[in-house]
């Protein structure tokens, strides 16, 4: 997808909860959750029916970018059922990221799934989802060296810009942007030797944070014009919706540089620096399509770990298979058991004048006796329904154990 669509279809942390609450009122959708970071907008959903589903999300995203949804039908991709639960695994993996083995996308996966819970758009089925994509991330990071080297947005721009530059060390840099790429970016910076470290966000009292963690220096965003003056290289990457350098700042900040160059890495989406300052003498532009094809010349080493990564996420998927098939046979064994409870007491009331010459200790052995003997009667039943649930086999001896225990209003149940 084209960077200038892209940007338009990207949604901060401010706007995602408006467009949950949109995905939340869509007649064919019960749960959601929005994962919008620098590379992706992804919608992950519970749909009743698929194809309605599908046209109403692609709406609700169009109309809450202002962007028509034949602008961008071209450019979307779906998966459905263990397809995109195995496609979340990877994004959390790092694997589906512009940096291979990125180690900010789990992060920006946790924020989207604790969101949606806040939002009251993520219920069971989500929950488990993204709960084990979590999980899935953790390991692939912990057991395999899919992380090893370069592994981030942020140690990438660096990157990148030491390279234009021959190094950044005894240079001025200003990061603009305090979260959590800006930080790393002002942290990989400090350790990269540069001499002075500017910092710039909209909020002054994260950006004076930031600033002390790296001994650098807090610009305010109305002193831009200075800090540009006297920069060598700016980093950028926060989560505004429109451009906070302009063409004009920048021109003006040239004038006052005597012919210094400047290098402008801009890796945020959408972008924080008007495309347009690339024309400028003495301005070099870089922004996240740059970044991923520099990122793409250094993964050799860790595309080698995609082979581990791949067999744990294969094993999670399994894993993550076998915890929604267990659900789905949660309701006939609930059903199962809690007949055979409702036959227990029955029972034990119909043989409560046999039993009247029981002290409370006798009672409670009797009551316990026969749990137990309920219990080991419907031990076997219940592990065999949860383990072969969802194949063929768990299919006939649900329909089975309906048929023979009565239990035909759990059809609703099931579906």
């Amino acid at each position: 997808m084209p960077l200038d669509l892209f940007e338009r279809l990207t949604f901060d942390a401010a706007s995602i909860p408006k467009a949950l609450a949109a995905l939340a009122t869509c007649d064919h959708v019960t749960e959601a959750v929005l994962v919008s970071t620098c590379n992706r907008t992804e919608a992950y959903v519970v749909a009743e029916r698929f194809h309605a589903a599908y046209q109403e999300v692609r709406d609700v995203l169009g109309e809450m970018a202002h962007v028509a949804p034949e602008d961008f039908a071209d450019h979307l991709y779906v998966h459905y059922d263990t397809d995109a639960a195995g496609h979340l695994f990877r994004v959390a993996a790092g694997i589906e990221s512009d940096v291979l083995g990125d180690t900010e996308v789990l992060g920006q996966v946790r924020a989207a799934w604790t969101a949606g819970v806040t939002e009251g758009t993520v219920g069971p089925v989500l929950n488990l989802l993204f709960r084990q994509a979590v999980v899935t991330g953790k390991r692939a990071r912990t057991e395999t060296g899919i992380t090893r080297g370069t592994a981030s947005v942020s140690h990438a721009a660096v990157e990148m810009a030491a390279e234009r530059l021959g190094t950044v060390a005894g240079r001025t840099v200003l990061v603009i942007g305090a979260g959590a790429v800006g930080r790393s970016m002002a942290v990989a910076l400090r350790g990269a030797g540069a001499a002075a470290v500017l910092v710039a966000n909209r909020t002054p009292e994260r950006a004076a944070a930031l600033a002390e963690e790296v001994d650098g220096e807090v610009v305010p965003l109305s002193g831009l014009a200075d800090a540009l003056a006297r920069c060598d290289v700016l980093l950028t990457s926060t989560g505004a919706t429109s451009v906070i350098v302009d063409h004009a700042e920048l021109e003006a900040a040239l004038d006052r540089r005597h012919a210094a160059p400047l290098l402008v890495v801009d890796v945020a989406v959408p972008r924080d620096v008007d495309p347009s300052v690339g024309i400028l003498p003495g301005v070099t532009l870089l922004d996240i399509d740059d970044l991923r094809r520099f990122a793409q010349a250094g993964v050799e080493g860790r595309r080698r770990e995609i082979v581990a990564v791949e067999a744990l996420l294969a094993t999670e998927l399994d894993r993550y298979r076998s915890q929604v098939s267990a659900r789905s046979a949660a309701p006939l064994v609930a059903a199962l058991h809690g007949q055979a409870e409702d036959i227990r007491q029955a029972e034990l009331t119909r043989f409560d004048r046999r039993l009247g010459g029981l002290d409370d200790r006798q009672r409670a052995a009797v009551d316990a006796l026969t749990q137990a003997v309920v219990a080991k009667l419907l031990h076997q039943p219940t592990v065999t329904l949860t383990t072969t649930a969802g194949t063929p086999t768990g299919e006939r001896l649900a329909e089975a154990l309906r048929h023979l225990h009565d239990l035909t209003d759990l059809t609703d149940l099931d579906e």
